[in-house]
């Protein structure tokens, strides 16, 4: 069976299963019954888990339109693409500064790319771990903190059972949607999105669809932090 051929059956069995789980979402799901979890994807460069976590890393503290454009300036010095290890470490870190890097995020990409490419980490390897291995391989890295890989699993690696709790944009949405008289906390996130193992970022994407319009940046581009 291809991936599209099984993404068909997987994608309405995980809706059919958020919907009895969960009545908010199940309001959200008929309510965009053609939304695509996953189009927002092709409004990114192809990224292998590096790249992914470059892109995550750049967006930190920063709007949308501001990450977009460092990101493209960033492209722009290497050819068009979004730079492998090597070839980060290869330029001078100046450069990066111009093109709208800190000097702090440039720290952190330099140093995550020395690990890869001496190979005290490998990203075949990276890839294979479950989730919560694969967290505290690369938050040891100062300058990634949770909300970087939990981006970086569901861009470069597709993951299925993924919650940003630390994403304010999505805490404000799980405001509106459950109708909160406050701002959820983080633990109050988790909690929420329980229900939805294993399909939470199914689960989020249909959250932010209902709280952004359809054109709008995704989740992992929208927070504030680490």
């Amino acid at each position: 069976m291809s991936e599209d051929s099984s993404r068909a059956v997987w994608l309405p069995q995980a809706r059919s299963y958020l919907r009895h789980a969960d009545p908010v979402l199940a309001r959200l799901i008929d309510d965009r019954p053609d939304f695509d979890p996953r189009a927002w994807l092709a409004q990114l460069p192809p990224m292998d888990l590096y790249g992914a976590l470059l892109f995550q890393v750049t967006g930190q503290q920063l709007s949308v339109p501001a990450t977009r454009r460092t990101l493209a300036r960033i492209q722009a010095l290497f050819g068009g693409h979004l730079p492998a290890p090597a070839e980060l470490l290869g330029v001078d870190p100046g450069q990066l500064r111009q093109a709208g890097l800190s000097w702090r995020k440039i720290g952190t990409l330099r140093d995550l790319a020395g690990r890869l490419s001496d190979g005290r980490l490998d990203q075949d390897v990276l890839s294979t771990l479950p989730d919560d291995e694969l967290m505290a391989e690369l938050t040891a890295i100062p300058g990634i903190g949770p909300w970087t890989v939990q981006g970086a699993l569901l861009i470069a690696l597709g993951r299925e059972d993924v919650v940003l709790p630390g994403d304010l944009a999505l805490r404000k949405a799980i405001q509106a949607a459950y109708q909160l008289d406050h701002l959820p906390t983080q633990e109050e996130v988790l909690a929420i999105a329980e229900k939805w193992r294993p399909y939470r970022s199914l689960a989020t994407s249909h959250l932010f669809s209902a709280a952004f319009e359809p054109a709008e940046t995704p989740p992992v581009a929208r927070h504030r932090s680490a």
